[in-house]
C-alpha cells in the first residue's frame, strides 16, 4: 500500500502516517514508521464487530466529557453549576436585599408566676416589662437588640404585650392584673376587657378611691385611717396587713 499523497514524511524523507478504519470485521490498519510498514490487525469485539478506534488529539489525553482546549485545560460542569448558583445568590441579594432577621424571642415564666421574656442563654427569664426599657438584663443583652425595640409594641412579640380598653393603649404582659392601673381605665385589671383572679393574700376586695388601685388594694393600706375603698371597708372590715 501506498502512502496517500500529500502526507508529511519524517525527517529522513520517509513517509510516516496512520490509517484506521472500521468499515467491516475484515478490514485491516496500516500503519507505516520510519522506514519500516507493520501490519496491525484490527480489535474485534465479543459480537464479531470491529472495534473502531478514536483518534486523540494531543493534551486530551484523560479528559471526561467536560474537556474544553488542546492544551489541556479542563473545567468540570460542577464547578461551572457552582459558579452560576452564587451568581445567582449575588443578584437575587442585590435586587431584594438580604433575608430579614427573625426573632427567637421565646415566653417563660418568671419566679413570680409572671409572662416572661427567655433569654438567649435559655435559663434567664427576665420580667415581660424589663424588654425595651433601655436596660440590658439578658446576660448577652438581646432583651436591647435593635430588631426588637425599633418599633414598639409593634416590633415586639405578641405574648409581651396586653392591649387596654383604649385601642391606642397597650402595656406589657405582665403588667395585667397585678393589681396595679397601669393602663390608667383600669381594663387592665376589671371586666370586661380582662379578667382577673381574686385578689392574693396581701390584697382586700374593694373598690378602691385611689387612683393607682382598681378592685384591690393592698394590705398594708387598711387600718392606716386614710380611706382607701369607697365603702369604708379598709378601716371597718380590713384585718390589716
Amino acid at each position: 500500500m501506498h502512502p496517500p499523497p500529500g502526507c508529511p514524511g519524517d525527517q529522513a524523507g520517509n513517509p510516516s502516517y496512520i490509517l484506521h478504519t472500521s468499515a467491516a470485521p475484515r478490514a485491516e490498519s496500516w500503519e507505516l514508521g520510519t522506514g519500516d510498514m507493520n501490519k496491525i490487525f484490527p480489535q474485534v469485539e465479543a459480537n464479531g464487530k470491529a472495534a473502531a478506534r478514536t483518534n486523540v488529539l494531543p493534551g486530551e489525553e484523560g479528559c471526561g466529557p467536560f474537556c474544553c482546549s488542546r492544551r489541556g485545560t479542563c473545567l468540570s460542569a460542577s464547578l461551572l453549576l457552582l459558579l452560576a448558583t452564587l451568581a445567582a445568590l449575588i443578584a437575587l441579594i442585590a435586587i431584594f436585599g438580604s433575608p430579614p432577621r427573625t426573632s427567637a424571642a421565646q415566653a417563660c415564666v418568671t419566679v413570680t408566676n409572671r409572662t416572661g421574656f427567655l433569654c438567649r442563654d435559655r435559663r434567664s427569664c427576665i420580667s415581660a416589662s424589663g424588654v425595651c426599657d433601655g436596660v440590658r438584663t439578658c446576660p448577652h443583652g438581646e432583651d436591647e437588640d435593635e430588631d426588637l425595640c425599633r418599633d414598639v409594641p409593634k416590633s415586639l412579640p405578641q405574648f409581651l404585650v396586653a392591649h387596654c380598653g383604649d385601642p391606642a393603649s397597650w402595656i406589657y404582659s405582665d403588667q395585667r392584673c397585678d393589681g396595679t392601673n397601669n393602663c390608667g381605665d383600669c381594663s387592665d385589671e376589671l371586666i370586661p376587657v380582662t379578667v382577673c383572679p381574686p385578689c392574693g393574700p396581701g390584697w382586700w376586695r374593694c373598690t378602691s378611691t385611689v387612683f393607682k388601685y382598681c378592685g384591690c388594694i393592698p394590705r398594708s393600706l387598711c387600718r392606716d385611717r386614710v380611706q382607701h375603698c369607697s365603702d369604708w371597708s379598709d378601716e371597718y372590715s380590713c384585718p390589716g396587713p
